[in-house]
């Protein structure tokens, strides 16, 4: 199935369809050069299949982790992209998550102020959320996301088949994305989770994740207003990740599983909490992290969404409901150490 994404002259599809990665070349202008950007915890027939369909594919592989998205690392690939000569009318395209994707697409946001850019995720979290809407970054000084641009891709290629590769973990940790967008705005898929049997109902938990943000990202694409509502689970997730992530050592947590514990905090219904601790049980995630509400919040100072000594954080009443709340640090500090109680 195919959504297209309204923008203007930033408009492109997304096509979501089994084997799509495979016939990439019959879906966008591979006939250039192409610089394949992967990392080595992708399966590398991933990046093969693609490169076999380039005229002048070329292929940068960069270690697996959030540490990619550096700025050393965002240079290596404008260093690559120069030295082979790249022009503007030349592409960069991504393989596999959402690092690689952020990191891809800044670089093609920055070479030469912009060329064409493909996303072709293999993640289930850059499948239902971070591949789409144009957000590209890379991380300084241990602050998550916070040098980068907004720049569409020219097509994204969700291949489901993609995540069959995929540690259970991962897939997991990748759905509360999708979990985020079902308490935000769609409470079809909140039942689904709730309710229905995740495995047999992935390629629509996928698709209504797409539609929702796709909605949200087509009224408001430079996060002015209600595109704020994706990041419900992300002020604290964000700060948990920092706290104790995975680069903090072992025992450390995914990104997606800091974003479903970051999403707690924020629902103001206890009944409500209790059934999204049912599901994040039912989709293995954790519910307890290890660092200390304290060095959480210390973390979350630089969030982004900070502004005046006030945070912009997202909150649920009930599923579908997300709205904008503007809260001072300490009520911030309260509703993280409250939710762990």
């Amino acid at each position: 199935m195919k959504l297209a994404m309204n923008l203007g002259t930033r408009s492109y599809d997304i096509i979501l369809k089994d084997g799509s990665l495979a016939r990439a070349s019959q879906l966008c202008n591979l006939n250039r050069k192409v610089l394949v950007v992967t990392d080595d915890g992708v399966p590398p027939e991933y990046a093969q299949t693609l490169l076999q369909q380039c005229g002048q594919g070329h292929l940068l592989v960069v270690p697996q982790g959030e540490g990619s998205k550096s700025v050393a690392v965002w240079q290596t690939v404008l260093a690559r992209l120069l030295q082979l000569d790249f022009g503007r009318s030349d592409a960069v395209a991504a393989v596999g998550g959402g690092v690689v994707g952020d990191l891809a697409g800044f670089a093609a946001a920055s070479y030469m102020r912009g060329i064409d850019f493909f996303q072709f995720p293999t993640t289930t979290l850059s499948q239902v959320d971070s591949s789409i809407g144009g957000k590209v970054a890379i991380n300084l000084a241990g602050t998550k996301n916070i040098v980068g641009a907004f720049y569409q891709p020219s097509l994204v290629v969700v291949d489901p088949a993609t995540l069959t590769t995929l540690p259970r973990r991962q897939f997991a940790a990748g759905l509360a994305e999708a979990l985020k967008a079902g308490l935000t705005g769609s409470p079809e898929l909140f039942e689904i989770f709730e309710k229905e049997d995740i495995d047999e109902n992935l390629e629509r938990i996928l698709f209504l994740s797409l539609l929702y943000k796709k909605q949200i990202v087509e009224q408001d694409e430079t996060e002015q207003g209600n595109r704020m509502l994706l990041n419900f689970g992300h002020t604290v997730g964000h700060g948990i990740e920092a706290a104790c992530g995975l680069g903090t050592g072992a025992g450390g947590l995914l990104h997606g599983e800091c974003v479903a514990l970051g999403m707690l905090p924020m629902i103001e219904s206890k009944t409500l909490q209790r059934r999204v601790r049912a599901i994040l049980k039912k989709l293995g995630l954790p519910l307890k992290y290890s660092c200390t509400p304290a060095e959480i919040v210390k973390h979350m100072q630089h969030d982004k969404k900070r502004s005046g000594g006030k945070f912009t954080v997202v909150r649920v009443k009930k599923v579908g409901e997300g709205y904008l709340e503007s809260i001072d640090f300490e009520e911030l500090r309260l509703l993280v150490e409250g939710s762990q109680k």
